[in-house]
């Protein structure tokens, strides 16, 4: 389980900060990326297969991550008995929760809630950044900016 503390000790890093493997690249979107370096992710297509770097490997894909939680829902139905899950945004018509799948497009993002704060990985401004529940829903404009929580893998 992953702590405040080591969350807080992300805030202000760049992925070349994070990613001991070398795919850091400004034209990637790295918020799954750091998730799973965060949580020790290794699933699917990860970026020391894509850098060939010889670091802890992460899962660099939402898509991939979202069916791999045990339980996923919609951010506002999340139960209060989940303090600590992840965290995504997306247009609602990305995600089909009975099958949990989540389309490959463009606007989909990854966080990590805990203690009522998201953390993720800013592309924009290139580094981790923590933020409340309704500052993360403004990621995307309407209608890109559905909200779902996913139990941790």
């Amino acid at each position: 389980m992953i702590t405040q503390q080591q969350l807080d000790a992300y805030v202000g890093q760049t992925i070349a900060g994070i990613c001991p493997n070398g795919y850091t690249s400004a034209a990637d979107n790295h918020c799954a990326h750091f998730v799973s370096h965060a949580l020790g992710y290794t699933f699917g297509v990860t970026c020391q297969m894509m850098a060939g770097g010889r670091g802890p490997a992460a899962t660099l894909r939402v898509q991939e991550v979202f069916p791999r939680c045990p339980a996923v829902g919609v951010w506002s139905l999340r139960p209060a008995s989940l303090q600590t899950c992840l965290v995504f945004i997306t247009r609602a018509s990305n995600v089909n929760l009975a099958a949990k799948v989540m389309a490959n497009v463009p606007r989909k993002h990854i966080g990590i809630f805990l203690n009522g704060f998201i953390w993720h990985y800013s592309n924009s401004r290139g580094q981790v950044v923590r933020q409340t529940p309704t500052q993360f829903s403004t990621h995307y404009p309407s209608p890109d900016n559905a909200m779902f929580y996913g139990s941790l893998p």
